[in-house]
């Protein structure tokens, strides 16, 4: 796991910041900032409701490319812990299949027992999962 660079940390509060004025245990409980190759960052919310949930990376992935990024760089989710302190989450399963999709170099920033550095997106789902045939 790499450290966390200056541009990470920035990233992390860009995410921190919007989980703290928008957060809502009901249907906000995470935010994430992902920076394009521009340098640029796009965020996104978690969407919760009683029958669905939409993580907040690919709505921060999905802002990045609307604004015309043509790649995501790195991308970070935070939630909030017991004392509502942002911190570090990582991708559920299925944004762990999801970010490679967008490049297999983004870089993730993750927490592993509470230290928080960063792997790329290929380290998040080692084995993908694939089809046996394409039926395209």
């Amino acid at each position: 796991m790499q450290q966390l660079t200056s541009a990470d940390e920035e990233l992390r509060r860009a995410a921190s910041d919007v989980l703290v004025r928008a957060h809502d245990a009901r249907q906000h409980r995470v935010a994430a900032a992902a920076r394009g190759t521009s340098g640029a960052i796009y965020t996104g919310l978690s969407l919760s409701t009683a029958r669905v949930n939409v993580c907040a990376e690919p709505l921060a992935i999905a802002n990045a490319r609307i604004a015309g990024e043509d790649a995501v760089e790195t991308i970070v989710a935070v939630g909030l812990d017991p004392a509502d302190v942002p911190i570090v989450i990582n991708p559920c399963g299925v944004c762990r299949e999801l970010v490679p999709n967008f490049g297999t170099s983004i870089r993730v920033i993750v927490s592993d027992g509470g230290e928080v550095g960063v792997v790329t997106s290929a380290d998040l789902l080692p084995i993908p999962w694939v089809r046996a045939r394409s039926y395209d």
